[in-house]
């Protein structure tokens, strides 16, 4: 029972911060102080009226919390640097996993890519090893991952998509209707920055449950998208000469 504890309030304290919820907006709807409320967390002794009550306050019920608890029971939020580079140098294995990553099943793999299907099966069963899915009977595919999965912070699949990528990425004018370019160019506090950039955070969680609501929808229905949020100091190279 502890361990069941233990993991539904780390679940309530993932889906708060998703929600962009602080301890001090707790604490508001609870009716204590911040301390009390970091106490609670911290002890795990939690009434279920308080359980229900933040429940409430990320839009949650306790039966969608547990849902989310066993949902995110022995599934992997990353992997280590040796099995992603290992996808990173197989160009049809890393194409397989974003696919699996999109819940797509073995005929769409096959359709749209048009791979041989005993390589398909034989890179599903490495990823079955690295344990991002369970290759099941028929060779359906269960996906393994956390809702927070993600690649590693500069690590080779990111190394890779932005050496090998980057360039065709940008090889357009962003003006269809499914695309858009949005370039900005200011002076920030370190405040505002730090502000700003929790913002393109939330902003990244409610694309990724985009992603995972819309895999309710018909196949030929949903597009691969992909979103690159940045921002970084920068002094425009190309005026370097002029100073």
């Amino acid at each position: 029972m502890a361990r069941q504890t233990q993991a539904l309030i780390s679940t309530l304290k993932q889906s708060l911060k998703a929600a962009g919820k602080t301890y001090a907006d707790v604490a508001a709807v609870l009716e204590l102080s911040e301390a009390s409320v970091k106490r609670l967390f911290s002890t795990q002794q939690m009434s279920l009226d308080r359980l229900d009550a933040i429940c409430q306050l990320i839009g949650m019920e306790i039966s969608d919390l547990v849902k989310q608890m066993e949902e995110h029971a022995g599934r992997i939020e990353r992997l280590n640097v040796e099995q992603e580079r290992e996808i990173a140098n197989d160009l049809t294995l890393l194409l397989i996993t974003v696919c699996v990553l999109n819940r797509w099943t073995l005929e769409e793999i096959l359709h749209v890519h048009g791979l041989d299907e005993h390589t398909c099966i034989q890179k599903l069963a490495r990823l079955d090893k690295l344990q991002i899915i369970d290759l099941l009977p028929k060779n359906r595919i269960k996906l393994k991952v956390a809702a927070n999965f993600n690649w590693i912070e500069n690590g080779p699949i990111q190394q890779f998509f932005q050496q090998r990528i980057a360039a065709e990425y940008f090889n357009s004018c962003f003006q269809s209707d499914d695309e858009q370019l949005i370039v900005l160019n200011g002076m920030l506090s370190k405040s505002s920055n730090q502000a700003f950039q929790r913002r393109m955070q939330r902003l990244a969680r409610e694309f990724e449950e985009f992603n995972r609501e819309d895999v309710a929808q018909p196949f030929e229905q949903r597009h691969g998208t992909t979103v690159i949020i940045a921002m970084r100091g920068w002094r425009y190279g190309l005026f370097k000469d002029l100073s």
